[in-house]
């Protein structure tokens, strides 16, 4: 790197011998002299065409990513912060806006999102309106980062809102063959933005991919040891929908819908608990980032127990907790799941669980 104040005091050195000599000089024979200015002259230029070289070498493009050190990249939600992290690892310098057990449905963005936003080289979110809040963030912050919408390359299944209006259900990791395509996505987009670690990019995402198709089957295999009749899930947010439909356990109930800003009605949480009663289901589930008194409520009038750990649902868990990654928040849901539905749980064991 340039070093302007080392420049700076050669400079200095250089005009301070060049004024003591200019001095002595006038005592000196005419050749005498003439040898001393032509030395002066020549270690000038020397200076000169060196400061030129330097300047030269210096990087012309310093928003390359990768000129300047590694590629900042921000992700949204703690669920594709925690895949990319297992993608990228040493490789990027990854920033999470959203910390676990946060709702990205009602997330208010800080002023500090604006500058992770405006300073990084990759953005990655979930798309399909998840995090309503920090998608009009990011399209107002004026970066000229990458966007990706990771959760858009899952095929959307569909949810009614309130006054019939349907959107695409943004909870695309319920399945876990959809997250696979989302690490795909990550590592493309990754070596595109940094193709000297496409090695490491490429291994990072093979080995995460080779759990995450364990942890497809596992699961799958898991819920089938629940009673048929049994095997229905009643939550409170409309969350599960991609997990009910790739494991074969159909969705009875919601309290509330896609967004956890909804405010369910007295008929509401009536119709669920006859709906409840009448299915004859043993238990129904909080989740972890939304308050349980309502569905607590539920349980209570409905005469099933609320299951004793609450889902993980848009968010991973705290560091050192059951579900503070991506595969072990599955493996924690269905474990919660298959326990309370009076299925025979067994544990996740990976053909191979060390990672690099």
């Amino acid at each position: 790197m340039f070093n302007f104040s080392e420049t700076n005091a050669t400079g200095r050195r250089h005009k301070q011998v060049k004024n003591q000599q200019s001095k002595d000089s006038s005592n000196l024979p005419i050749s005498t002299s003439s040898y001393w200015w032509r030395y002066i002259k020549h270690h000038l230029c020397l200076g000169i065409l060196l400061s030129l070289a330097l300047f030269g070498c210096t990087p012309s493009n310093p928003s390359n990513p990768t000129a300047g050190g590694k590629p900042q990249v921000v992700a949204t939600s703690t669920i594709i912060a925690d895949l990319a992290e297992e993608v990228g690892k040493d490789q990027i310098q990854l920033t999470g806006i959203l910390q676990p057990g946060t709702d990205p449905h009602v997330y208010e963005p800080r002023p500090q999102d604006s500058k992770f936003l405006e300073e990084a080289d990759l953005i990655l979110y979930n798309g399909y309106n998840l995090e309503p809040g920090l998608i009009k963030l990011m399209n107002a912050a004026g970066t000229k980062a990458r966007k990706l919408a990771v959760g858009e390359v899952a095929k959307p299944l569909q949810l009614e809102k309130s006054k019939g209006e349907v959107v695409p259900d943004p909870h695309v990791w319920g399945d876990v063959k959809n997250a696979i395509a989302m690490v795909n996505a990550i590592r493309d987009v990754l070596i595109e933005l940094s193709p000297e670690d496409k090695a490491e990019f490429t291994q990072n995402a093979q080995q995460l991919t080779t759990e995450l198709q364990q942890l497809d089957s596992w699961i799958a295999q898991q819920i089938q040891t629940i009673p048929l009749a049994r095997r229905k899930l009643v939550t409170t947010h409309d969350a599960f929908q991609y997990y009910g439909q790739a494991y074969n356990i159909p969705i009875a109930g919601t309290l509330i819908g896609i967004s956890t800003e909804e405010q369910p009605s007295a008929q509401t949480v009536k119709q669920l608990v006859e709906s409840i009663k009448k299915i004859g289901i043993p238990a129904i589930f909080a989740e972890t980032t939304i308050n349980p008194i309502l569905i607590k409520t539920v349980a209570q009038e409905a005469g099933v127990k609320l299951a004793p750990r609450q889902l993980y649902s848009d968010s991973i868990g705290a560091p050192g907790s059951d579900g503070d990654s991506y595969s072990k928040m599955m493996q924690a849901n269905t474990q919660t799941i298959v326990e309370a539905l009076g299925g025979k749980y067994t544990p996740f064991q990976p053909a191979s669980s060390k990672k690099n």
